[in-house]
C-alpha cells in the first residue's frame, strides 16, 4: 500500500498537476492539504474518474484537508472534537483535520498551523493546537495500535531538515517550543519519523519558497511528514519526497512524500 501526502496549496488552481501525478502515480491513498475549497465547489468528477473515493473538510481561500482513497475509508472522523469533545474551543474552526480508516489502519491527515511569527497570536495558536494533537492522538491509539499521521505540519524537526538553519532557534517552523511541541505531541507517544529510517542523510526538502529560486538552490526545508505508530513501523518498506511535481508550471511549493507500506 502507498499512502501520499501533499500540500497543494489550492486545489483548483493545481487539479491538473494533482491529476496528472496520480496518473503516473496511481498511491492507494492521497492526503491532501491547504485545498482552499469549500465542500461544495470540491472538484469532484476528476478525481472519481481516476478511481477514487473522496473525503474532504474545506474552507474558502484557506486551510482545507482531503483524502482521496482508492478503497472507501471507514469511520470518517472531521476535526479534533470527535475524538477529544468540545472542550478544544476554537481550534476546529479551521479545516485542519481529517482521518478514516482502512482496515485496522486509521490514517490521520493534518495541516498544522504556520504559526506565522515566533510570538505572535498564530504561534501561541499554533502550540495550543499541537497541545491538543497530543490528547488526539493518544485517545486514537487507545482504539487501534496501527495509526498513520501525515500532513504538512510547518515544523522542520532537526537542523538537517533546513538547507541553513543558522539563527533558526528564534525561526518559524524550527523555533525551540515548535519542536518541543512536536516532540511531546507526536514523538514522546511512540510515533517514529519514518522517513529519517531510510533517509537519514541531510539536504532532502518537501518545501522551497517560491523567491530567490530556492528550488534550483535547493535551499528548502523538510516540513510534510509521515508518522507511524510503533506497531506499523515494522510493516514500512520505503518513504520518498517526489520533487518532480515543483519543476512544472505553476506548482505548489511542497511536493509530495509517499510511504510505501507491506
Amino acid at each position: 500500500m502507498k499512502i501520499a501526502t501533499w500540500n497543494v496549496n489550492s486545489l483548483r488552481t493545481r487539479l491538473d498537476h494533482v491529476t496528472q501525478w496520480l496518473t503516473e502515480n496511481p498511491v492507494d491513498v492521497l492526503c491532501l492539504q491547504e485545498t482552499k475549497v469549500v465542500d461544495k465547489d470540491f472538484p469532484r468528477s476528476p478525481l472519481e474518474d481516476l478511481g477514487y473515493h473522496l473525503y474532504f473538510s474545506g474552507q474558502k481561500s484557506y486551510n482545507g484537508v482531503a483524502i482521496l482513497s482508492r478503497s472507501p475509508l471507514e469511520s470518517l472522523s472531521i476535526g479534533f472534537s470527535p475524538v477529544v469533545g468540545e472542550s478544544i474551543g476554537d481550534l476546529d474552526e479551521q479545516k485542519r483535520v481529517i482521518s478514516g480508516a482502512l482496515g485496522d489502519l486509521r490514517i490521520v491527515n493534518l495541516y498544522v498551523p504556520n504559526g506565522s511569527e515566533v510570538g505572535s497570536d498564530k504561534y501561541q495558536y499554533k502550540l495550543r493546537w499541537l497541545s491538543v494533537l497530543r490528547d488526539y492522538l493518544q485517545e486514537l491509539l487507545t482504539e487501534t495500535p496501527h495509526v498513520l499521521v501525515c500532513g504538512d505540519f510547518n515544523i522542520a524537526p532537526e537542523d538537517r531538515d533546513i538547507h541553513n538553519p543558522v539563527g533558526r532557534a528564534n525561526h518559524i517552523m524550527a523555533s525551540i517550543a515548535e519542536r518541543e511541541a512536536l516532540e511531546k505531541s507526536v514523538l514522546s507517544i511512540g510515533f517514529i519519523d519514518i522517513f529519517r529510517q531510510f533517509n537519514p542523510d541531510p539536504g532532502q526538502f518537501s518545501w522551497w519558497d517560491y523567491r530567490a529560486a530556492a528550488f534550483v538552490k535547493n535551499m528548502g526545508w523538510r516540513i510534510d511528514h509521515h508518522y507511524l505508530s510503533a506497531n506499523l513501523v515494522e510493516k514500512a518498506i520505503a518513504c520518498t519526497i517526489d520533487k518532480t511535481p515543483r519543476s512544472w508550471e505553476k506548482p505548489s511549493d511542497h511536493v509530495p512524500v509517499v510511504v510505501e507500506l507491506s
